[in-house]
């Protein structure tokens, strides 16, 4: 059965507050690791319109494409390269708000200006990414690393 996301207005707290407790009770009624990272995803997009929405999962030493939303992304990112690269190297979410300034950034698409990627955790390991772009600058900031690190929290 799909679920209906509510339509989600206010200040960007508000909206993160409003859509916690959706997210939660998606996760909640789903097992299967990929298809609450497929409807967080989705989620997170719609509520926020972002530029592309999606996670990354540490397969065989690499971060491999999970499910997004969004256009064409890259596929397999090294630890310690990139953005997301660097969030699972260094076990911090990393906030950027230009992502030209960001040294090794990894350019998936020419349109993305500004990124916030977040680890995700199993047992103290680093095991995926959730990577949010947005086509404007200075877009993330502490509001979204509070919640976002919440939000991923769920998945495990």
């Amino acid at each position: 059965m799909a679920e209906h996301l509510d339509i989600i207005s206010g200040t960007k707290e508000e909206k993160y507050a409003a859509l916690y407790p959706q997210v939660e009770a998606v996760v909640k009624a789903e097992s299967d690791l990929v298809a609450n990272m497929a409807n967080m995803a989705s989620m997170i997009h719609e509520t926020f319109g972002f530029w592309w929405t999606g996670f990354y999962r540490v397969i065989d030493e690499m971060l491999v494409l999970g499910p997004f939303q969004g256009p064409l992304a890259c596929t397999r990112i090294r630890k310690g390269k990139g953005v997301c690269g660097t969030a699972w190297a260094t076990e911090k979410t990393q906030v950027v708000p230009d992502v030209e300034l960001f040294p090794g950034h990894i350019a998936c698409s020419s349109a993305s200006r500004s990124e916030i990627v977040v680890p995700i955790f199993k047992n103290n390991e680093v095991v995926a990414v959730l990577d949010i772009d947005s086509e404007h600058l200075e877009t993330f900031d502490e509001t979204d690393k509070i919640w976002l690190e919440k939000m991923v929290a769920l998945l495990y």
